[in-house]
């Protein structure tokens, strides 16, 4: 038993006969427009999406196998948050929103990947992963919105397999993002004000003091590698009114 396979990467939902397909499939013999239909099938919920896609094909008996590969947890998620990254402060920077439609989307889309058996316990790993880049479920933080899954609060979505969002739920998200991302500015001014006035008090201290001061107190540890007094290389004198990073970058 013969078999071959070919390998492409297709837009999501939108694979069609037009090369690299169709060229590759033609002389196995198989029809091209079933393959590319059930393709599509398989890929539709990557639209906007590219995704290595394999066809492995029994040259004999015609019969063939397509398997998606799918992207990251992570990417998936930045993807319907609509961000390019995850929060550089997770547990205290939530840079978006997401509902339980989405997560059920991303879940279903990882189902092959994830280690849980029922798609409650896959929604629960996909909210883990949101928790770890900021990122909120219902308005939640992930160890909440884990509970409110644990106590059936979305058994009517997960039996019905919702994944859609209306137009108005979707701009509902964009505001929350414009505001989360509002409240990470405050905040970051708040911590950059209190940590350049612990500094400006520890002048002359060595360095590990002051960024022990500036844990202590709270500080981000991002924000502390912006306000640390620049290091001298040994033997160098530090030269005169030298200052913290953060102001340096000014």
């Amino acid at each position: 038993m013969a078999k071959q396979t070919i390998e492409a990467l297709v837009e999501g939902g939108k694979a069609s006969a037009a090369p690299p397909l169709g060229p590759a499939l033609g002389p196995l013999g198989v029809n091209i427009g079933q393959v590319i239909n059930d393709i599509n099938k398989k890929t539709v919920n990557f639209k906007g999406m590219q995704v290595p896609v394999k066809v492995e094909v029994d040259t004999e008996s015609k019969e063939y196998e397509i398997r998606v590969g799918t992207p990251p947890a992570s990417s998936l998620i930045k993807k319907e948050a609509g961000v390019e990254k995850g929060s550089g402060n997770p547990l205290q920077d939530k840079i978006a929103d997401l509902r339980i439609e989405q997560i059920i989307k991303i879940a279903k889309m990882k189902e092959d990947n994830l280690f849980g058996k029922t798609l409650k316990d896959r929604i629960k790993e996909i909210i883990g992963t949101c928790n770890s880049m900021g990122i909120l479920v219902e308005g939640k933080p992930g160890k909440d919105a884990i509970a409110e899954v644990n106590s059936g609060a979305f058994d009517e979505e997960i039996k019905s397999e919702k994944t859609e969002l209306s137009d108005e739920e979707l701009k509902e998200l964009e505001v929350e993002k414009f505001r989360l991302a509002e409240e990470a500015v405050k905040r970051r001014d708040e911590f950059l004000n209190k940590g350049k006035a612990i500094v400006s008090g520890l002048t002359g201290k060595p360095r590990g003091e002051i960024k022990t001061k500036l844990a202590q107190a709270g500080i981000p540890n991002l924000i502390i590698e912006e306000l640390l007094p620049q290091e001298t290389p040994a033997g160098a004198v530090p030269a005169a009114g030298a200052k913290p990073a953060a102001e340096a970058k000014k």
